[in-house]
């Protein structure tokens, strides 16, 4: 099945948001190297947004950039605005809040462009829903950023699907970026994931393993069943348990790429190798029951 995308996404999304301030702290680099790595791996896709790090993640990935320009044209690069936060890199922000007006939009591009040491990018996502949105408006900013070229493709994040619909009409959105997981079943039965599937676009996964909750030291009940019916499928399979989580992801007929939030490069070739294992339809269904704790109606 063929999906409504300008932008050529990887399978596996390389997330930004732990390789600065709020993780790795990598020096230019490391950010280089990881860079490099990924795309060795054929990992070329990196989500961002502008408040990642308090607003220094993407000046420190473009700095990396700009080290070595050729590795620009290698790449896909995601970008989220949209969210106003309190920290001392936005003085003038008062409280958190959402804002998706044309001028906000607008400036956050710049800004981003600036950080990135880039004139455009691939694909500009709103990261979270403004409950002030004026979809002719966010339309309008859109069609500046693309007739300038900064832009080359728009979706939404943590969009629910009536908020999905609003903006759609007035400019033709690429993806949801959404938390869906198998602990994290909800995008299954509210109707994102078969909108996605719908109008053909790729779904991309934010905290496709739960934030890791699978290795946690005391698991839950929900993650204790799943352990049940995935540890024999490991060697069936022959892969580990996150990729073995990845993997039933990926079966979805609807395209769901997976955000790897990781500064280790070895949990990215974890989940590359992971689009290569093809779970049997009985097998999936087996993690599904695990996750909910119910059999099939």
């Amino acid at each position: 099945m063929s999906y409504n995308s300008r932008v050529p996404f990887s399978q596996i999304i390389a997330g930004t948001m732990r390789l600065g301030q709020w993780g790795a702290k990598f020096n230019s680099d490391e950010y280089l190297a990881f860079i490099e790595a990924c795309i060795e791996l054929g990992v070329t896709t990196f989500d961002h947004a502008d408040i990642y790090g308090d607003y220094t993640t993407e000046e420190e990935f473009g700095q990396a950039l700009a080290s070595k320009p050729s590795v620009r044209e290698k790449i896909q690069i995601i970008s989220k605005c949209g969210i106003r936060r309190v920290c001392s890199q936005r003085a003038n922000h008062r409280i958190k809040s959402y804002d998706s007006t044309k001028a906000h939009i607008i400036a956050s591009v710049e800004n981003s462009l600036k950080a990135l040491k880039t004139d455009y990018i691939d694909v500009l996502l709103l990261h979270r829903p403004d409950y002030l949105m004026d979809p002719d408006e966010i339309g309008e900013a859109v069609q500046i950023l693309n007739e300038q070229d900064k832009i080359i493709d728009f979706g939404v994040s943590n969009f629910n699907t009536h908020q999905f619909d609003l903006v759609n009409p007035k400019v033709a959105l690429c993806t949801n970026q959404i938390e869906v997981s198998l602990q994290n079943l909800n995008a299954f039965d509210n109707g994102l994931i078969d909108q996605c599937h719908k109008y053909r676009l790729p779904i991309m996964a934010w905290s496709p393993l739960d934030g890791g909750s699978i290795f946690a030291k005391n698991p839950s009940e929900q993650n204790t069943r799943i352990y049940k019916v995935a540890y024999p499928l490991l060697e069936k399979y022959n892969c580990s348990l996150d990729q073995l989580l990845l993997a039933w992801l990926m079966k979805h007929p609807a395209h769901i790429l997976p955000i790897i939030g990781t500064s280790k490069i070895e949990r990215i070739k974890l989940a590359k190798a992971a689009t290569d294992i093809h779970i049997s339809h009985e097998d999936w269904y087996d993690l599904f029951q695990a996750s909910t704790g119910k059999t099939l109606a």
